[in-house]
């Protein structure tokens, strides 16, 4: 593949047209010889601006059939590909990432709204996947000793198998991160990846894959194709041999039906409610700052982002005063600035959604305490950080998801209400504690969330990258990250050779004296390593 030229910086505007057209060619997508637009597309946005940055081809179940029968021919050579060359392959990418740091962050800024330093983690995530499983995965997936009944007997060895072509749907939010740290694994397993980015934000897809590409990964064993999620995924769902999904529990629940119906591996992380707590014995100024990270990194629009915060009694008016002082000081704006706290929200449904579940707590008598409106004098799309207090049941915002800058706090009693109050919701996701070391470690197994984080929102459980994070209830199943976010991507093989006579005993021993000489053994479990 001939190197795509990147530019040293793109700026607020149209993408260059020589640019686009290179990552065009990256989509596995029908597009007219002659290099003319299509008769269907989709037009992509500058989030900050609402101004024109470029189009991709909008994909039908054709493209879709020819992507995942090119990837699944690739996919045949590449599962004997030795996991020395894999392992080269996904450092160089690793390399190549944080190169390519400005670009990426350019193009995610440009696609989503979000602001530098979010951009930023995004970048970090890819590279943190990229080494960690580049690193470990020939040891996950060597060959494992497992005892049999009689070991003398039988030798016994778990395989992993690559399951064959593996399907990706990725949202928005995140699509760097969400575009190719899940495909990661699942190529370094021996996987093809037929990839469906989301419509709004394609090109930073198309570009990270650019650079796999370039780094040395055989071309055929990724397809892009982008188009709509009823078209273009539902017939990825459809085709694939194993289906990672980040989105909507809704959209999860259909998607998952299909797998299900198929006898297909599913892997879903999904929706959640997601919320902190604070103890008595916190300290407070660290805590008003972690909060502040934990609700409002990338606009929050962020699945593991705090929308609930849950306060101690005694501590309740000093949190409450600190944290909507420091969240009116927040510094919101477009552009590749590293200064600016908070970015725009990724579109106008996006904002018609926050400013609508406001509106519903306010009319019903929430209160206030920071932001709370829409801000159309720095963009289209940007909506003050908020927080409301005295949020009463019947309100939206109470139970359902709102995933942007709106956070309520509340008063609880005691450390046992605050618990109650965390797990009381559908979703689990992900929960965060602030509180003393002691206080911390006890109470946050009590809480029914896939990863929860100690004095932190959620990088800290989020880039412990060797531990597998993953929803419980309503917020998903399956996990990504550790053994257990690559191990997914394969089928477990038993394998076992039996040595020297029968499992069922000498030929010449009978059945009943078989059976009385194994059940002596069982019982006594010393004459034989039996396993527990």
């Amino acid at each position: 593949m001939t190197a795509l030229r990147f530019p040293k910086r793109l700026s607020l505007g149209a993408l260059p047209t020589d640019f686009q057209e290179a990552l065009r060619g990256l989509s596995a997508n029908k597009l007219p010889a002659d290099g003319s637009k299509p008769e269907k597309t989709i037009d992509v946005e500058v989030s900050f601006t609402a101004e024109h940055l470029g189009w991709v081809g909008s994909g039908d179940e054709e493209d879709v059939h020819r992507a995942v029968g090119a990837a699944r021919q690739a996919q045949r050579s590449w599962a004997h590909v030795p996991f020395s060359e894999r392992k080269a392959i996904l450092l160089r990418f690793h390399d190549a990432v944080l190169k390519n740091r400005e670009l990426l962050m350019d193009m995610v800024q440009l696609e989503t709204g979000k602001n530098r330093a979010s951009a930023f983690d995004e970048v970090m995530d890819v590279a943190n996947n990229s080494r960690y499983y580049a690193n470990n995965a020939e040891k996950i997936l060597s060959p494992k000793r497992r005892r049999s009944a009689v070991p003398v007997l039988a030798k016994s060895r778990q395989h992993f198998q690559a399951v064959g072509v593996v399907g990706q749907i990725s949202p928005w939010n995140y699509p760097l991160t969400l575009g190719i740290s899940d495909a990661l694994p699942a190529l370094i397993a021996g996987n093809a990846v037929v990839a469906k980015p989301d419509s709004a934000t394609p090109f930073t897809s198309l570009l990270v894959f650019g650079l796999l590409f370039e780094a040395g990964l055989p071309r055929d064993l990724v397809q892009l194709v982008t188009g709509s999620g009823r078209v273009v995924g539902s017939e990825i769902a459809n085709t694939c041999d194993f289906l990672m999904f980040t989105g909507s529990t809704a959209t999860g629940k259909i998607l998952g039906a299909t797998a299900g119906s198929r006898l297909i591996g599913f892997s879903a992380e999904l929706g959640g409610k997601n919320p902190l707590i604070v103890a008595a014995d916190a300290k407070m100024d660290y805590t008003v700052r972690g909060v502040v990270d934990a609700c409002y990194s990338n606009s929050g629009q962020l699945c593991v982002s705090i929308e609930r915060v849950y306060v101690e009694r005694p501590v309740y008016e000093e949190f409450s005063t600190k944290f909507a002082d420091a969240v009116r000081a927040m510094t919101l704006g477009p552009g590749f600035d590293w200064e600016v706290a908070m970015g725009s929200l990724a579109s106008q449904q996006q904002l018609d959604t926050v400013a609508s579940y406001v509106d519903d707590a306010v009319a019903k008598g929430a209160r206030v305490l920071a932001g709370g409106k829409a801000r159309p004098d720095l963009g289209p799309y940007f909506y003050e950080p908020t927080v409301l207090a005295d949020v009463p049941a019947d309100a939206k915002l109470r139970t359902e998801e709102v995933f942007g800058p709106v956070v309520f706090v509340e008063v609880v009693d005691d450390l046992v209400a605050a618990v109650n109050a965390a797990n009381d919701t559908v979703y689990g996701l992900n929960a965060s504690v602030f509180a003393s070391p002691e206080t911390g470690h006890r109470i946050a197994p009590q809480i029914r969330a896939g990863s929860v984080s100690i004095n932190d929102g959620y990088t800290a459980a989020w880039s412990a990258i060797d531990n597998t994070s993953g929803g419980m209830k309503d917020s998903g199943m399956g996990g990504r990250h550790g053994a257990a976010g690559l191990l997914k991507y394969t089928d477990s093989q038993n394998i076992t050779e039996q040595r020297w006579m029968s499992m069922r005993g000498p030929e010449s021993l009978g059945a009943k004296a078989y059976a009385r000489i194994m059940s002596s053994a069982l019982l006594a479990g010393k004459k034989l390593r039996m396993l527990p």
